[in-house]
């Protein structure tokens, strides 16, 4: 009985062994398989960069190999809703005014803690500003918002603002202010421009259709944690401006 047992026990000791080489040499075989793929496309690519010709290639999905394409393909861009293209025009526009707010720091006030929030703003938004004429004119649209007609209306005195920009009058007053005013007056209108964009975004994204883009995705997200981020710094920073 015994020797029965131990027989049995050496087969299926044998067996697993058995399996266990084979589930490897077919995992051996099928990592050769993507390794020669992905050799044979680079051996494609490097033929095709030798002749000069243009090389497309499309990443693989996970665990698959990149496919070469002919060079004749063409990328095509993701459908872009009305709203999309309007709330990219809209962002220049109120990107433009901040980095018009930041342009003043230089001349109004010493605080150095203001003057490198100012620098940071005017680097990101002026940046951001040329992403979005570059996401617009790929797509074929203006880069600036068309403005409703409006008879009887001076629109140089009463310019089209959107959520959160600051008024010719509010504008008048920072341009004017100096000093510990200033950093008071930039601040305020700072924050409730950076609320504003944020207004916007979520506008965005509560409009059905809009804001499907990946790209205008992963840009929107980004305005408004960035922008909520520095709201925060710079409700600290008034907080510490000394009281009159």
């Amino acid at each position: 009985m015994k020797s029965f047992y131990f027989e049995g026990q050496r087969k299926l000791q044998s067996v697993m062994r058995g399996g266990a080489w084979r589930r490897g040499l077919v995992a051996a075989s099928a990592l050769a398989c993507l390794l020669s793929l992905t050799v044979s496309a680079q051996q494609a690519e490097q033929q095709q960069a030798d002749r000069g010709t243009p090389v497309v290639v499309q990443p693989g999905a996970p665990g698959q190999p990149t496919r070469t394409l002919p060079p004749s393909t063409n990328a095509t861009l993701p459908p872009s809703s009305a709203k999309d293209v309007e709330f990219m025009q809209g962002m220049i526009m109120h990107h433009a005014q901040a980095v018009e707010m930041t342009a003043l720091i230089e001349s109004s006030t010493q605080n150095k803690e203001l003057r490198l929030l100012g620098a940071r703003i005017s680097s990101s938004q002026s940046n951001e500003i040329e992403f979005m004429k570059r996401w617009l004119t790929a797509r074929g649209e203006p880069v600036s918002l068309a403005m409703p007609e409006m008879p009887g209306m001076d629109m140089s005195k009463q310019p089209m603002l959107m959520p959160g920009m600051l008024t010719p009058k509010q504008m008048e007053a920072l341009k004017k202010a100096k000093g510990a005013e200033f950093d008071q007056l930039f601040l305020t209108g700072m924050i409730q421009h950076h609320g504003g964009a944020l207004i916007m975004v979520k506008d965005l994204f509560d409009t059905a259709g809009a804001g499907q883009d990946a790209e205008l995705f992963n840009f929107t997200t980004d305005i408004d944690s960035g922008q909520r981020a520095e709201i925060r710094i710079m409700e600290s920073m008034l907080e510490a401006l000394p009281k009159k």
